[in-house]
C-alpha cells in the first residue's frame, strides 16, 4: 500500500491492482500531474483503504486474486457512489457490458496510454463537478431531479446514481419531452456505444419507474431513441 499526499485540495484517487508495475507506473503518473494516490493489491486492502480514507475515484483492475474488480464493484454499489473507473486485459464488448450493468462509470483495456487514462479520469471528475450551483429541477412522479447538483432524489430520500446515469438524466432533464437519439446519447459518454446506452436506460428506469418494462416517464421512440416525460 502507498499513500502520496499533494495538495489537500487535489483529486484522491484508489488504485487497485495485483501487479506492482502497473500500481507503480499509476501511481507515479497521477502524482506527476496532481493527484493524491493511495493503492492497494487486492480487494482486501481496497476496503481496508476506504474505511479510513475518503476518495474521489477508484481505478479498479478485473482480474484479482480472490475477490475479483467486478465483485468489488457490484459489492460497492450497493451503498456507495465513488466513481470507479475498470482496468482489465480483456476487451471483448461483452465485459464492457458486464461492467456496465454493475455500474462503474468507465471502462479501459490493457495495455494503455497513460495519457488516455489521465483524460478518463478528468471526464468523469469534470461531469461530477458539471454546473455544481445549478438549482433548476424537474419533477418524475415520486422522484426530483436536481439538474445542477445532479441529484436524485424520492420522497426527500436520495437515490445513488452512477456517474454516467446522472449524466444521462441530465441530458434528458434538459431536454424534457423532445426525443434524444440513442447516438446523440452515446456521444456524450467516454464509452461511445449505443449498446451500452441501453445498458445504462435499463438501469435508470430501474430506479425512477414503478413498473421498468411499462415505463411512464423514460420511454422508447421507435426510430427516434428516447424521450423523458417529465411533470
Amino acid at each position: 500500500m502507498k499513500n502520496t499526499t499533494l495538495a489537500d485540495n487535489a483529486p484522491h484517487i484508489l488504485v487497485v491492482d495485483d501487479d506492482q508495475r502497473i500500481r507503480d507506473l499509476l501511481a507515479r503518473f497521477l502524482q506527476e500531474n496532481e493527484f493524491r494516490v493511495t493503492t492497494a493489491d487486492n480487494a482486501t486492502a481496497a476496503r481496508a483503504n476506504m474505511r479510513g480514507l475518503s476518495f474521489d475515484l477508484l481505478v479498479l483492475d478485473v482480474m484479482m486474486p480472490g475477490e475479483s474488480g467486478f465483485e468489488l464493484a457490484e459489492a460497492l454499489r450497493v451503498d456507495h457512489d465513488i466513481p470507479i473507473l475498470m482496468l482489465t486485459a480483456r476487451a471483448e464488448p461483452d465485459y464492457r457490458i458486464k461492467g456496465l450493468e454493475i455500474g462503474v462509470d468507465d471502462y479501459l483495456a490493457k495495455p494503455f496510454e497513460p495519457r488516455e487514462l489521465l483524460l478518463r479520469l478528468r471526464n468523469i471528475l469534470n461531469r461530477r463537478k458539471h454546473t455544481l450551483g445549478a438549482q433548476d429541477s424537474i419533477r418524475m412522479g415520486e422522484f426530483t431531479f436536481h439538474i445542477g447538483r445532479g441529484e436524485l432524489k424520492r420522497k426527500g430520500e436520495s437515490v445513488r446514481l452512477t456517474e454516467r446515469e446522472r449524466d444521462l438524466l441530465r441530458q434528458f432533464a434538459e431536454r424534457p419531452g423532445s426525443p434524444i437519439s440513442r447516438l446523440d446519447l452515446a456521444k456524450q459518454g467516454t464509452d461511445g456505444s449505443e449498446r451500452a446506452v441501453d445498458v445504462q436506460i435499463n438501469r435508470l428506469r430501474r430506479k425512477i419507474e414503478a413498473d421498468p418494462g411499462n415505463p411512464v416517464y423514460l420511454q422508447t421512440v421507435r426510430g427516434k431513441g428516447y424521450i423523458l416525460h417529465a411533470e
